[in-house]
């Protein structure tokens, strides 16, 4: 495992045309990884979906057919949710190496895994398939990412010894989450002796731009540090942290994560300090508290996906009104390509609000979501 605990995430890559974005810009992925390895890092994370299925080819001609294959290492997935039967599983790992331009993967995950996905994978045999992978040299090391709460990792390693790591969403604002659970997931990981990747460390760059509050705080401390720095750095901090991915779509964010973490140092107590004040100021900016229990959805009529668009909502209220298009776009595929209702869909039947633990007004805040989004 490299010493080095910074990764480059290739989901979003710099692309040709900014109005067709599918298309990467292969010559300024070179010159990214370039930079990126030349510090002394190694490690590549991919995956058949990422980049508008563009990803796996951009690392071939950036990486695979230019550097040595000692030089770097390499992390593919075995998305099921792209593939419709068991049998699908070969093909589609031998196309992601035709597509990566190796022999073998350094290490390999069952890609997203929650309580149904992981139920699937024992289904399909996906476990055994990779141990087989495994066995043959195809691949170095076994794991799955994940996304759901904690009682539910421990049942899989509990079943699943055999995985060697988790990739876990970990960031300061989703440390004390009760959905995304990443303090508490990742404490499951130690009690397990798997080390822990990182994903989602800036929350989907949303750590990079923290209310002023926050923002004040962090550059009142370390003026010549970027904000998205403490966000990376939290994450490298945890001990079982062996890497932090982060997706580097451009030049300056390149420079950035190289600048503190060619040289990592953990966060100081009084730096752990400050982040766990930002990250109040980020909570205290919640409109809607609700906890994701998803108690009001059970019975719902109009099947709408109500904690869904409350935690976008949240967005908003915590990270400021630059992320409304994102957020549009989510809930735009949570009603078009999910089929959740819509928040104007409610009958006002009040059946939600009788079951929430919380007591909150839950068609009031769906009148919002829809004068927000709609």
């Amino acid at each position: 495992m490299s010493v080095k605990k910074l990764g480059f995430g290739l989901m979003r890559l710099p692309a040709v045309d900014e109005a067709d974005k599918s298309k990467v810009d292969v010559e300024r992925v070179c010159h990214l990884a370039d930079r990126f390895l030349a510090e002394g890092f190694t490690y590549f994370d991919t995956a058949a979906c990422y980049h508008s299925g563009n990803s796996e080819q951009a690392f071939r001609e950036a990486v695979a057919k230019r550097y040595p294959r000692e030089a770097y290492t390499i992390t593919d997935k075995l998305s099921l949710f792209m593939l419709k039967e068991a049998s699908e599983m070969p093909g589609f790992f031998e196309k992601q190496l035709e597509n990566c331009g190796v022999e073998y993967f350094d290490y390999y995950l069952l890609h997203s895994l929650d309580e149904g996905a992981a139920k699937q994978a024992e289904e399909w045999g996906a476990f055994d398939f990779m141990l087989e992978k495994k066995a043959k040299g195809l691949v170095k090391h076994v794991g799955f990412s994940f996304h759901d709460k904690a009682e539910v990792l421990d049942k899989i390693l509990t079943r699943h010894p055999e995985m060697e790591y988790v990739q876990l969403q970990l960031n300061y604002a989703d440390w004390e989450d009760s959905e995304v659970q990443s303090r508490k997931c990742y404490e499951v990981c130690v009690k397990y002796g798997k080390p822990v990747l990182v994903m989602e460390p800036i929350k989907g760059g949303m750590l990079a731009n923290v209310p002023a509050e926050a923002e004040a705080l962090l550059k009142g401390a370390r003026p010549e540090m970027s904000v998205a720095s403490w966000a990376i750095r939290f994450a490298a901090s945890q001990e079982n942290v062996f890497m932090v991915l982060s997706g580097m779509s451009d030049e300056q964010q390149v420079e950035d994560n190289l600048s503190y973490m060619k040289d990592f140092a953990p966060l100081s107590d009084e730096e752990k300090d400050l982040v766990a004040k930002s990250a109040a100021i980020i909570k205290s900016k919640e409109k809607v508290p609700c906890t994701g229990c998803r108690y009001c959805t059970d019975g719902c009529p109009m099947k709408i996906a109500i904690p869904d668009y409350f935690k976008l909502l949240n967005r908003i209220s915590m990270f400021g009104e630059g992320q409304l298009a994102s957020v549009k776009s989510i809930y735009k595929d949570r009603t078009e390509k999910e089929g959740h209702g819509k928040a104007s869909d409610c009958v006002g039947c009040r059946q939600c609000e009788e079951h929430c633990p919380q007591h909150l007004p839950i068609t009031e805040y769906l009148e919002e979501a829809a004068k927000t989004f709609e």
